[in-house]
């Protein structure tokens, strides 16, 4: 059972309260941050703690103790602009476990370039399942390995200079890496290489039990 954390929303519009109510379901205790006044009301009764606050002022973002906690997910609507530039407070403050929603491509590209670690573009993905079911009947089956296996992306930190082959993971952890990212780059490669020496941002892919890959958390 994976641990529960601290997690904060920016952002408690659509796509950022579900993810905050989804969040306080699984068990998390959820920090909203918004600007709007009845997007915080309405998150109130739902997650541990809402601010009604902008979080483009990175000295607001130092005061409510955002760095403390386990994750930040920023989910701006629709601002690019805001979007990065909270993303830089972020930095600022020392936070350096940031998800963000993108909005675009345009915004996908420049996330990666400014070094977050893992950008959700929920609509390009939704769309893309969509097509495949639609013209591939069934194929979403192919993929129903079990209930209990799961897919893992993990960031490198501590496994610099490290190669697949050193850290073993399929017969340390039974997990095998399926697909990997270049630390700055928005496009994960396939079939990695097991002598390739990994760098700090690169983003390896895990598939596994979902209690085998939550244990390998010394990366």
């Amino acid at each position: 059972m994976p641990a529960k954390k601290e997690i904060a929303v920016i952002g408690l519009g659509k796509f950022g309260y579900a993810l905050a109510k989804a969040l306080t379901e699984l068990g998390h205790s959820v920090v909203g941050v918004d600007i709007n006044p009845e997007y915080v009301r309405r998150a109130q009764d739902i997650i541990a703690q809402a601010y009604q606050a902008d979080a483009t002022d990175e000295k607001m973002l130092g005061q409510i103790g955002i760095k403390e906690l386990d994750r930040v997910i920023v989910s701006t609507g629709d601002s690019m602009e805001a979007s990065i530039l909270v993303v830089l407070n972020l930095q600022a403050v020392g936070v350096k476990n940031i998800w963000v929603k993108a909005i675009s491509e345009a915004h996908e590209r420049v996330l990666y370039k400014l070094g977050v670690p893992f950008v959700v573009f929920p609509e390009a993905f939704v769309a893309a399942q969509m097509a495949n079911r639609l013209t591939a009947p069934g194929l979403q089956e192919y993929f129903g390995l079990g209930k209990d296996v799961a897919v893992r992306e993990i960031i490198v930190e501590n496994w610099i200079g490290k190669t697949l082959r050193d850290l073993d993971l399929t017969n340390k952890y039974q997990v095998q890496v399926i697909a990997f990212r270049l630390a700055g780059d928005s496009e994960f490669h396939f079939v990695p290489q097991a002598d390739r020496a990994l760098r700090t941002g690169d983003v390896l892919v895990l598939l596994g039990r979902t209690e085998d890959i939550m244990r390998v958390d010394k990366f």
